[in-house]
């Protein structure tokens, strides 16, 4: 099992989950992503989108300033 960072904290909506997109269909079933992103749509919509995909969002926690991360296995 292995363990990737994605880091979109510069991105906006719609790339940030289109950019996650492609990183989880690199990665092989049971795979780790770390996605790094900025509270407010990204934040809203990224550990959304992924559970609608069929990932599984295994945790959303605070990193520092306005920055979040998003834990999802493929």
């Amino acid at each position: 099992m292995a363990t990737k960072t994605l880091d979109i904290t510069k991105e906006h909506c719609p790339m940030t989950f289109v950019k996650t997109k492609i990183e989880l269909s690199k990665l092989s079933p049971g795979d780790i992503l770390e996605v790094l992103l900025a509270e407010g749509e990204p934040l809203d919509n990224v550990p959304r989108n992924a559970k609608e995909q069929g990932y599984n969002v295994l945790s959303v926690e605070h990193v520092e300033g306005t920055t979040h991360k998003v834990i999802i296995k493929k």
